[in-house]
């Protein structure tokens, strides 16, 4: 493990490059005088020790930057057809360009792939901060990017930032308010289609809701993990229709696989919502194209982009920021949810 980055100086960098200080501060201020290969070299030894060079990093917090970062893990197919981010980086977008600022927005395959790509944009001065999203429990992104110094605001709850600034939903809450209106409903096997488990929301949600159940008294829901994709969301409902236990509710943790469920439904004759009620998370225009309408929990994921890039240039101002709890999604109910039509 390297050493915390205030005990690393510039004078070991230049050792384990095998250059002089001199050729350091060149490379790190992007001069003439060292070729590309060592100044490679030299970027490659700073990050192997986690080392930032302080003045830059006080000139760049000082000035007001023109581009902002963001990374995101997923499939570009999938992200494609996820309305979700497209709201959200569509606030992002509306905060940069009363700043004329930009977005540099890259998929990355890996964590890794992030955290080096997160590195070389820094040294190489391309961001003044970038946006963290999909936090993992224990994400291996934090601790190298707090060494780094790099400007940081985080996309989850406190419990998954480090310690870093983040804007965050309210998604347990939610959650239990999603089973405890199927529940008034009088449905008693309720299941739950989500994210995968590594994502901490999809963590959250799925402790939020087993514990929901229990408060209830209602035996453990079916819980299907996936992918977010349309795929696997149709997978998930059909697996869970043709189980023993068969739910008379579901609720789904995007719109995408909510929208497949109502399709799979339809293709196996179980009517909705005279014999399965389906509930989405992130409420869009697609819960609203639908036969029936999908009841969904709501909120305005726009307003929640522009908000969390409002906190990035507070962050990079220099302003202590702390942790800024979004509104909780509200349940919107519409025509995909009713009262299970036989006794259970």
């Amino acid at each position: 493990m390297s050493a915390p980055t205030e005990r690393i100086t510039i004078k070991d960098v230049a050792a384990a490059a095998g250059v002089s200080k001199g050729a350091v501060s060149l490379a790190f201020n992007h001069k003439p005088g060292v070729s590309e290969a060592t100044r490679e070299r030299i970027f490659a030894a700073a990050r192997q020790l986690g080392w930032a060079p302080n003045s830059s990093a006080r000139s760049l917090s000082r000035q007001a930057t023109d581009t902002v970062g963001l990374a995101i893990c997923r499939p570009a197919k999938l992200l494609g057809l996820e309305p979700f981010y497209m709201e959200f980086i569509s606030g992002i977008e509306s905060v940069l360009a009363e700043r004329d600022c930009s977005l540099l927005l890259r998929l990355v395959g890996t964590l890794d792939e992030e955290i080096q790509l997160q590195e070389r944009w820094w040294r190489q001065r391309q961001v003044g901060g970038s946006i963290l999203v999909d936090l993992r429990q224990d994400d291996p992104r934090i601790q190298p990017l707090r060494r780094l110094g790099l400007p940081v605001v985080t996309v989850g709850h406190p419990s998954l930032t480090g310690g870093f600034p983040s804007v965050w939903t309210d998604d347990a809450t939610a959650v239990a308010e999603a089973v405890r209106y199927l529940a008034a409903l009088g449905h008693r096997r309720i299941a739950r289609v989500g994210g995968p488990a590594g994502l901490g929301h999809s963590a959250i949600r799925a402790d939020a809701f087993q514990s929901t159940m229990r408060e209830l008294g209602l035996d453990g829901g079916q819980h299907v993990e996936t992918d977010f994709s349309g795929d696997e969301g149709a997978r998930a409902t059909r697996s869970l229709l043709l189980s023993s236990s068969r739910p008379t509710a579901i609720l789904y943790d995007n719109d995408i696989m909510a929208v497949a469920g109502l399709g799979v439904a339809t293709e196996m004759g179980v009517a909705v919502p005279d014999e399965l009620s389906l509930l989405a998370w992130d409420d869009s225009q697609l819960c609203r194209l639908t036969h029936p309408t999908l009841s969904a929990m709501s909120h305005d994921v726009h307003t929640f982009g522009a908000k969390v890039a409002q906190v990035l240039f507070q962050v990079i101002a220099g302003d202590d920021i702390g942790s800024l709890p979004a509104a909780t999604p509200r349940l919107v109910p519409r025509g995909s949810t009713a009262p299970p039509r036989r006794e259970q």
